[in-house]
């Protein structure tokens, strides 16, 4: 070896112990030394980018989470395991090992007619189950020749007035072997038994028809406000529709309790838990006054919440919503059923995070977004599509939508273990904070006198507002990012082509409902009508009179005007 060789040979080997010029760089014997030596120093240097850092809730955001963020947490009691009380981990023992969450596309615009093409496309690309979005007459219960309807049919959604339009919709989709969620509210019983109706027609077991209906009222008055009638009534409707599906048709989810406006709306990840639990109580204790057993309807009830952006939060939410609701149905109502206890939940993507500015960034939105629910075990899932801050999504942004999921699904591995975060410091950390805040929330509300009386009073409406303001706020001052509305903008863009409702849309689904009234025996019709309102004026059960009356062919329109003329309006100037 040469000289200069032995020279770099042994200047590589390490330094001996006793070689006092040697530093040896500092072992922390806990968190706390390491945050005031080893972090501290490097802090000092620069070494950290913002001066606070906190999720959407406003959590704090430490530098580093160990084992001592958990001092006292117990595993058996928080965590357990999937398929078990508290189902932190899971309601399912396989979960996705079993068979993947239910991919679903939200869709419907202008006809049924055309609703159905997109369907039928979706199904063929693979697609598990059906979302339907309704447009706002619709939803607030008017039909598509109603004065206030127009310029709005087919807008947000698909326009459905009738049978015939519901038989349209759902034309060559076998429904006793597809499930069908159905995002509406005050005319949720309506749109229930239209379905059910065609089920029937198809010859269908209504017993093994499967699926949801949103049926969520309060978070109308909360945060979106496709409300018709009074609190109380639309209470029961709600229930009688509880009572009767328990019977009828006891593999559709009654309800789902959506927590999902209510993020829409700018809550936080905490208030969105807190509030929607919160209404959660409200349906389960109106359902008892009504004499319903608790292990009868639990197990039909469902959940909706919103994947944002705040990844391990958005996870950590889901977790402790779940374990939330197991001790609710336990122990505040002592549901006796393990599946009374199962908070079992459909997620959409955060149609509120989409921007029109640079919108193929959407669809990197949504992947994390997605893949958040996943992690955080939920049953169903749509992923929004790049377009929607711009229009209703073009048939290849939809496509690129599902992509996502079946991506995520097969190619990950996310899902090939189930819970793969639990026991992460961070993530177990968040799920406790974010059940403590809901709690609190809760425990406010039950103070007011509960939901109901909460809204009244315009408390949950103004934490929701507070919240927004904030974000809003941190958006305009910088403090928040988003990718190309208020950072990396780009100059010159050029839209993408975007879907387009043909204007004439309307005009040809009211003279179908016009069309329909000339031919339609309207002696069985008024009958029908006559008898739903007498039983709106009694204490009967509405759901097998509104089933009668659209198979006598009344429209949508004509039910909710009879229940109006007897339950009355709800307007937003008065109070609840």
């Amino acid at each position: 070896m040469s000289d200069e060789a032995e020279r770099q040979f042994k200047a590589a080997q390490p330094a001996k112990a006793s070689d006092t010029s040697a530093k040896n760089p500092p072992i922390s014997a806990s968190a706390e030394q390491w945050r005031e030596t080893t972090y501290r120093q490097a802090k000092e240097k620069g070494g950290e980018r913002e001066p606070a850092f906190t999720t959407y809730s406003e959590i704090p955001v430490q530098p580093l989470y160990t084992a001592e963020d958990l001092a006292g947490w117990d595993a058996a009691a928080q965590l357990g395991y999937p398929g078990e009380y508290p189902y932190t981990r899971g309601v399912q023992p396989t979960m996705y090992r079993g068979r993947f969450w239910t991919m679903r596309q939200y869709a419907g615009y202008a006809t049924a007619e055309e609703s159905n093409q997109r369907y039928r496309y979706l199904l063929a690309q693979g697609t598990m189950g059906l979302s339907v979005a309704f447009d706002l007459p619709t939803q607030m219960g008017y039909d598509a020749d109603h004065p206030l309807a127009e310029g709005e049919v087919g807008k947000v959604g698909v326009s459905i007035s009738s049978l015939e339009d519901m038989r349209t919709l759902f034309d060559g989709i076998p429904l006793e072997r597809i499930t069908t969620s159905m995002t509406i509210n005050a005319t949720a019983a309506i749109l229930l038994s239209l379905y059910i109706a065609v089920a029937k027609e198809q010859g269908a077991d209504i017993h093994k028809l499967s699926g949801t209906v949103q049926n969520d009222i309060l978070k109308e008055y909360i945060a979106r406000g496709t409300y018709i009638y009074p609190p109380k009534p639309s209470m029961r409707i709600i229930t009688d529709l509880f009572r009767y599906c328990a019977s009828e048709v006891p593999r559709w989810n009654t309800i789902s309790i959506s927590g999902y406006h209510i993020r829409e709306a700018g809550s936080t990840a905490a208030q969105e838990i807190g509030f929607t639990l919160a209404n959660g109580i409200a349906y389960v204790q109106a359902a008892l006054d009504a004499g319903l057993d608790v292990d009868r309807f639990a197990g039909q009830l469902s959940f909706f919440f919103n994947g944002h952006n705040t990844f391990f939060e958005e996870v950590a939410k889901f977790r402790a919503a779940r374990r939330m609701w197991a001790h609710i149905m336990r122990d505040r109502f002592g549901a006796k059923e393990p599946r009374s206890w199962m908070l079992r939940f459909h997620t959409q993507t955060a149609g509120s995070t989409l921007t029109a500015q640079q919108p193929d960034n959407n669809i990197v939105r949504t992947a994390y977004q997605a893949m958040a629910a996943v992690l955080g075990g939920t049953q169903s899932l749509h992923t929004n599509s790049r377009d929607e801050a711009l229009s209703l999504p073009t048939e290849d942004s939809v496509r690129i939508a599902l992509r996502t999921q079946q991506i995520l699904a097969y190619e990950t591995g996310v899902a090939d273990t189930i819970d793969p975060l639990a026991g992460s410091y961070y993530v177990e950390s968040l799920t406790d904070e974010l059940e403590r805040q809901a709690q609190e929330y809760i425990r406010k509300i039950d103070e007011l006198g509960g939901s109901v009386r909460a809204i009244e009073q315009g408390y949950i409406q103004r934490e929701i507002e507070e919240a927004a303001y904030t974000f809003q706020s941190d958006l305009d001052a910088g403090r928040r990012i988003v990718v190309g509305v208020n950072k990396f903008q780009m100059e010159n863009e050029k839209q993408p082509p975007i879907l387009k409702v043909d204007p004439e849309a309307g005009k040809r689904q009211a003279a179908k409902v016009a069309a329909l009234r000339e031919r339609r025996d309207n002696a069985a019709t008024s009958a029908a009508l006559s008898a739903l309102g007498e039983a709106a004026r009694g204490t009967e059960n509405l759901m097998p009179r509104i089933l009668a009356a659209v198979e006598a062919y009344a429209t949508l329109g004509e039910i909710a005007d009879t229940l109006r003329a007897v339950f009355g309006e709800q307007h937003e100037e008065r109070s609840l």
